[in-house]
């Protein structure tokens, strides 16, 4: 890979080049044509996304087991992997330093303060995968050494690497913690009062790794001069592994919905009990198993009952109570209220017919958040030039790249193939040539964003 010479390099626009869609951000106004015109320098990379595969192998053989990665944040095995991480910046002349809410930041500093970012977590959930988070941080770094070396350490713009803080969520059921931190959306209030499996408290476990729960907002102040977001990530889908491409752009997060639903009947003798008499809360939650399939396919989108639990929950009684927890998501947020208003519609109605009561509770809801649409044009640009073929589409999981996007930062993400379509699993993989291909895509994009941030106006926020 280190003999690959510059002008491989340099981002091709098989189709004309990035598209206009009329609804860009201001700071990528009248750039397009420059970039698409634009060259690079023709001088040896030492690209080498290779090592990015044997780091990836090296960090799952140093946390991980025979059950997976187990990196869950602010244990030993996420402090170790953090240690290590440090030591991959090792020769390059870079600032690292933990921000407030514990996020670790590389710094490259260019000849101008406007910043590129690229992103990652290394945190993993208990019994994970081996390239979950961990693939965009390392990219990251491995594009990072790139440009360290063909600018000699003083490339046209700043350049950063983030390590997030728990993106995961895993132990206190709250994803994308050092990032929502960093946007400013975090509810300190309700993250206040989480508590671990264990009674741990959330600022307690903070503390224990030297992060002052009061002040992790603080941290807001890194994205001051983020002129740009690149995250790179598995898809955790099968969605390419069924098109057989091997990477895709990122069109935005979907939004989620998610409550408990809780049917509400009479306990009753399961033998002396007349089926037509019956006020069985089970029996509407049952019929709402089927009918989130429906809502589905007519909107476009996805839901998911995900737990059940009925009381007096003994063989021989009718089920009392029943509640059953809905996870609903779509990209575009009037379907996504759509599909509430008819999950909320087919219970009431499969309540009456079963005469019991239903109650909703909101657990969580996030807005949709579609990622920058001239950054989506280059990404894609910068995949047919590495794989000929590119797909465009929407991330059901979260990432830390919506938080990001949320706080105004120009945003965009690509996917790689995920095998089986699974993720969250130790059994998580992808082709080994499918990552390298998406070591080179996200380098190819970072040179066009560059490319755009070094010779065009950029929106400066507070």
């Amino acid at each position: 890979m280190g003999s690959q010479v510059r002008a491989e390099r340099s981002v091709g626009y098989a189709d004309g080049g990035p598209r206009d869609t009329g609804t860009r951000s201001p700071s990528a106004a009248g750039c397009v044509g420059w970039l698409i015109r634009g060259t690079m320098a023709g001088m040896a990379t030492p690209l080498d996304p290779m090592r990015t595969v044997r780091e990836l192998k090296e960090l799952r053989a140093l946390t991980g087991d025979e059950h997976g990665a187990q990196r869950v944040a602010f244990t030993p095995a996420w402090r170790q992997a953090r240690a290590w991480l440090r030591e991959r910046f090792a020769g390059l002349p870079v600032e690292i330093h933990d921000d407030a809410a514990g996020n670790l930041w590389a710094t490259l500093p260019g000849v101008r303060p406007e910043a590129l970012l690229i992103g990652g977590h290394i945190d993993s959930v208990p019994n994970g995968g081996w390239l979950d988070g961990c693939l965009n941080t390392l990219a990251g770094v491995e594009v990072l050494r790139r440009i360290h070396a063909e600018y000699g350490g003083r490339p046209p713009v700043t350049v950063r690497v983030v390590d997030w803080c728990d993106e995961e969520g895993a132990r206190f059921g709250r994803s994308l913690f050092g990032s929502s931190a960093c946007s400013g959306s975090l509810d300190m209030d309700e993250a206040r009062r989480l508590v671990d499996t264990d009674g741990v408290r959330l600022p307690d476990a903070l503390a224990a790794v030297g992060i002052d729960f009061e002040r992790v907002k603080d941290c807001g102040a890194e994205l001051q001069t983020a002129a740009a977001y690149l995250e790179l990530h598995i898809e955790q889908g099968p969605v390419l592994l069924d098109l057989d491409l091997p990477l895709g752009a990122v069109l935005g997060t979907c939004g989620v919905e998610r409550h408990a639903i809780t049917f509400h009947g009479q306990a009753a003798h399961s033998g002396s009990t007349p089926m037509n008499r019956r006020r069985d809360a089970f029996r509407a939650a049952a019929e709402m198993g089927t009918e989130i399939y429906a809502i589905a396919a007519r909107h476009g989108g996805v839901c998911t009952i995900g737990s059940c639990t009925t009381k007096p929950g003994i063989v021989t009684s009718v089920v009392e109570e029943c509640r059953i927890t809905l996870d609903q998501r779509h990209l575009d947020p009037a379907a996504l209220a759509a599909m509430l208003a008819d999950a909320r519609a087919a219970a009431e109605r499969f309540a009456a017919g079963a005469n019991v009561s239903v109650a909703w509770e909101r657990l969580w809801r996030i807005a949709p958040q579609p990622f920058d649409p001239a950054f989506i044009d280059l990404c894609d640009a910068a995949i047919r030039d590495v794989c000929g073929t590119s797909h465009r589409l929407p991330s059901g999981p979260l990432h830390d790249a919506a938080e990001v996007a949320r706080a105004g930062v120009p945003t965009v993400m690509l996917f790689v193939q995920s095998l089986h379509g699974i993720s969250h699993n130790k059994i998580e993989d992808t082709r080994e040539e499918h990552l390298e291909l998406a070591v080179k895509a996200l380098d190819r994009l970072a040179d066009a964003v560059i490319a755009r941030l070094r010779h065009c106006p950029v929106v400066s926020r507070p």
